[in-house]
């Protein structure tokens, strides 16, 4: 797809934004509506003030002047009512729009691959998803709405011009081309403005929301100063921005103004010329009426490059949006089948996987796990170990090979059940600002509270959860910060029990935990693993032990595959020299 630019006349960028009002159509025709009725109410109120000054005023005709002034009234009412449905439906048609934009980007999200994730900047998503998209609402209601309005309002005005004097007409366009040159440079120079702008607010929401996420790190090595500074310099980057639009406003507007008191000028001085010195046609209330159209005249043509702005931040920020929502970045659901619960049977076979091209993390990775076992991985970071775990949730797409669960092949599963089916307890827990309830449920229809106290008990947690301020009705607030990385575990660990998986997968907590929480979790995962395929990326040695079988990893390559006692048998093997190096610590400390 060619790449959008955002400019405010992008046609094929509105025709996509407008697709969006099909859906609204009441409301759209309403807008309209109003906007053609604006126009005539509008200059119906200066063609009427001729009629006074000219017929009634000059004649001394109080009767006549009443009934024009009631007329003007009405009309100034009509206008009122107009106005504001236009203003209203309008509005209302660009937050229809933006909701089911903003829906449709978070679909959009909730499919990508995790390796979007891993490159894409979170603030800039959120940039993408919160003001980006609230930008586009403007199109509607301030922008090309308002534009066409303004538009239908000129030309009525310039029809009722003509109709009357064609060379009052004349002498009121006279500075239009001037006017019209500086909107188009004007249009130009905001255009470029307006995108610097969207990508420096960009920047700072990235820069903050990184920087508030890692406030800890920022704290813990002194960093204050050092990005105290860094954040002044982004800010100046963005006020400059900002300013650069200011300042092309302060030259274009003052230029318009100035036109319009100029044009002002020489009507009254033309018309003046004309009663005074010759017989004409021309009138008092003729001029007046000039005056007061030529204003309404320029007032929209000001109005219109002012909208031009609006108009443009909105198609930059539509372009932004709809880059996220072409891009094809989502695992394919293409699979047909469903299963009511796995056996557990794992086989990979010949698998090939890479996050970066041309630089394998799996190599031809073959091994098999019977329905029931407990699969211990072990091996260097960077091994691949935790690529196990995210290739069988199909988080990620592989290469080459192929992997299968009870001899199925995942890619013919429907994705939505093959991850129902699989639980995955990660070492970094992520939990959401709210209960530990909803935390363990993720409000999931049909499970209660009292089947996840149940499920507590069952594993060996209750007591501890009960312990807690308000049981499991505590908010554990942003990311589960008041709780110790221990009991973020422990209500992972509950989350998956929770769920009856067919498969279990786990990156077991490391010793940064505390004695206690660690008992707990040892319990845990007794239960939890009973009778239940398990597969363990093993940070202690009591997990090793127990697990019946050890697959141990090296560069991508399973280099090892046997029990504890087998491996350890192996002279000058990989397991031994990493039980020497990195378990035997744990006796030695035990």
């Amino acid at each position: 797809m060619p790449e959008q630019t955002g400019n405010a006349f992008d046609i094929k960028l509105l025709k996509r934004l407008l697709r969006y009002s099909v859906a609204y159509k009441g409301v759209f025709v309403v807008s309209l509506l109003a906007a053609v009725l604006l126009s005539a109410f509008g200059v119906a109120r200066p063609m009427l003030a001729k009629e006074a000054i000219d017929n009634f005023i000059q004649n001394r005709d109080l009767a006549g002047l009443q009934f024009v002034v009631l007329m003007m009234f009405v009309v100034l009412m009509l206008e009122v009512i107009c106005q504001f449905s236009f203003i209203y439906f309008s509005n209302l048609l660009g937050q229809n729009v933006i909701r089911d934009i903003r829906i449709k980007l978070f679909q959009k999200l909730l499919t990508f691959k995790m390796q979007y994730f891993d490159k894409a900047s979170v603030g800039r998503l959120v940039t993408r998803s919160v003001s980006d998209i609230e930008t586009i609402s403007s199109i509607f209601s301030e922008g090309l709405f308002t534009i066409m309005s303004d538009l239908l309002k000129m030309g009525v005005i310039l029809g009722v011009m003509l109709y009357y004097d064609v060379e009052l007409t004349l002498v009121s366009l006279s500075l239009m081309p001037l006017i019209l040159y500086a909107t188009r440079v004007f249009q130009k120079a905001m255009k470029k403005a307006f995108n610097e702008v969207r990508n420096q607010v960009a920047n700072l929401n990235s820069f903050v929301q990184e920087r508030i996420t890692g406030m800890q790190i920022v704290q813990l090595f002194g960093r204050e100063k050092l990005e105290h500074e860094s954040f002044m310099e982004i800010n100046k980057k963005h006020q400059d921005a900002w300013l650069k639009t200011v300042l092309y406003n302060s030259i274009f507007f003052p230029i318009a103004e100035l036109s319009t008191s100029i044009t002002i000028g020489l009507i009254a001085w033309y018309g003046g010329l004309q009663i005074i010195g010759a017989e004409t046609d021309i009138t008092l209330g003729l001029i007046v009426m000039f005056v007061e159209l030529s204003q309404m005249l320029f007032r929209p043509l000001r109005q219109i490059a002012d909208k031009f702005n609006t108009l443009q931040m909105g198609m930059v920020a539509a372009n932004r949006v709809f880059n996220i929502l072409d891009t094809e970045s989502s695992i394919q659901n293409t699979g047909h089948l469903t299963v009511a619960h796995f056996q557990g049977a794992i086989r990979f076979e010949h698998v090939k996987f890479s996050y970066v091209d041309d630089e394998p993390v799996l190599r031809d990775l073959s091994f098999d796990v019977k329905p029931g076992e407990t699969i211990a991985l072990v091996g260097a970071t960077g091994a691949g170990k935790s690529t196990i775990i995210n290739l069988l949730g199909r988080f990620y797409e592989i290469d080459g090979g192929a992997i299968y669960l009870d001899d199925v092949n995942i890619k013919d599963l429907q994705l939505s059940d093959l991850r129902s089916k699989i639980a995955i307890v990660l070492q970094d827990v992520f939990l959401f600002a709210d209960t530990i309830f909803n935390n363990i449920s993720l409000n999931k229809p049909g499970i209660t509270l009292e089947e996840v106290e149940n499920a507590a008990k069952e594993i060996g947690l209750h007591e501890f959860f009960i312990s807690l301020p308000d049981g499991y009705n505590y908010n554990v607030k942003e990311r589960g910060a008041m709780l110790s990385a221990g009991q973020r575990q422990l209500i992972a660990f509950l989350r998956a029990y929770i769920s009856n998986p067919g498969i279990l997968i786990m990156d077991e907590a490391t010793s940064s935990i505390d004695t206690y929480s660690e008992q707990l979790l040892q319990k845990a995962t007794k239960k939890i693993t009973k009778g239940r395929t398990s597969i363990i990326i093993a940070h202690r040695l009591a997990t090793v032990k127990k697990a019946n079988r050890i697959l141990v990893m090296e560069q991508g390559k399973l280099v090892e595959d046997g029990t504890h006692k087998e491996l350890l048998s192996i002279e000058n093997g990989y397991y031994k020299k990493l039980y020497e190096m990195q378990f035997a610590k744990e006796v030695a400390a035990v």
